[in-house]
């Protein structure tokens, strides 16, 4: 079955939809047929409607924490989804360790009230076999690697942080969720997401920002902890794939297969800087080692043969030419990122206890 086909005339609830990974699922899905796309946000700091400029008749939105869960049942009562694409999360390990309460209330208990909502909607539905439900959730559930080996769907959860917890709690509800009351849910895991429109707390949008203005570009202990990255743009491309080729009850693990230190990631974007602006010092003279985030994990790597062998997918965009243009990007949208600084994030150092 085609896409166009598959998901023709759906009706599509996306949670988290006005958040970095959630803006660019109704991105993909308004290129496609579906009959509607409604949007569930909490619209928190990380939240931005900009995200979605130019999609506004594509898409209705409601303001809604999912903690709230009379809300929650009247959004599924309004939007009648075929589909379910759970994205809404509080997601950067800093602040969870700064405020991991929001994290509990919106990862944990923000999940459960989907989840039973989802279920009652669809046992009064009669249980219809198009509908389905996608848990995205990180590879940070599994802990930390050693210098070799990958994570797999059968791997142990080993959560390290607020954050990690809080998703691995969710992950556990979807999977209680299909056992149990077998509600057809799919679990998807993945690395370090990058590209536009990044909250300019995460790395990348970080350290662009910084080096622009000269200021120090802070690297956690010694800068060598290892990370997968994946274009945000694979990364929806292969849960819209999960959706349609994959098996309810399942987890499938996504992964680009490019592995980079952390100093490697900060390097490249110095660069690319320095192509740009060769009149200026050597933007890595800025990496500064600063103290280390409490119970850093040192390396994630994910096997993600299941998922391909399943589906057919393999990312477009190279680590090398998806950072060249995700820093050129920044650097020609400092208007968006400048005023989250004035007004959300003043690039202050999160997460030390």
């Amino acid at each position: 079955m085609s896409a166009e086909h598959f998901w023709k005339d759906k009706r599509v609830l996306v949670t988290g939809g006005a958040g970095f990974i959630g803006a660019e699922i109704v991105r993909q899905l308004s290129q496609l047929k579906v009959c509607r796309i409604s949007v569930l946000d909490k619209l928190t700091y990380a939240a931005d409607l900009d995200r979605l400029h130019g999609f506004e008749d594509c898409f209705s939105l409601s303001k809604m924490a999912l903690e709230d869960k009379l809300g929650v049942r009247k959004a599924f009562k309004d939007a009648q989804p075929d589909i379910v694409i759970h994205a809404a999360a509080e997601s950067h390990v800093d602040r969870s360790i700064d405020g991991p309460e929001d994290f509990i209330g919106s990862n944990i208990v923000g999940t459960f009230n989907l989840l039973q909502n989802a279920l009652e909607f669809w046992n009064e539905k009669g249980n219809p076999e198009q509908f389905k439900l996608l848990h995205i959730s990180t590879d940070e559930v599994y802990g930390a690697l050693g210098e070799t080996g990958f994570f797999d769907e059968t791997s142990p959860y080993d959560p390290r942080s607020p954050y990690s917890a809080s998703k691995a709690a969710s992950d556990h509800l979807v999977k209680a969720w299909w056992h149990t009351y077998k509600l057809p849910v799919i679990t998807t895991n993945c690395g370090n997401n990058y590209g536009p429109w990044q909250f300019p707390e995460k790395l990348i949008p970080l350290m662009v920002a910084n080096a622009i203005d000269g200021k120090p570009l802070p690297l956690y202990g010694d800068g060598q902890q290892v990370r997968e990255w994946i274009h945000v743009t694979d990364h929806v491309s292969a849960l819209l794939l999960a959706i349609e080729k994959g098996s309810t009850g399942e987890t499938y693990l996504i992964g680009s297969g490019e592995e980079k230190t952390n100093r490697s990631v900060v390097e490249g974007i110095c660069d690319r800087l320095h192509q740009k602006h060769p009149d200026k010092k050597t933007f890595s003279d800025l990496i500064a080692y600063v103290q280390d985030r409490p119970g850093h994990d040192q390396r994630y790597a994910l096997d993600a043969s299941k998922f391909r062998s399943k589906t057919g997918w393999s990312p477009k965009n190279t680590f090398e030419q998806g950072l060249i243009d995700t820093v050129d990007w920044y650097v020609e949208n400092q208007l968006w990122w400048r005023q989250i600084q004035a007004e959300k994030y003043h690039q202050e150092r999160l997460g030390i206890f």
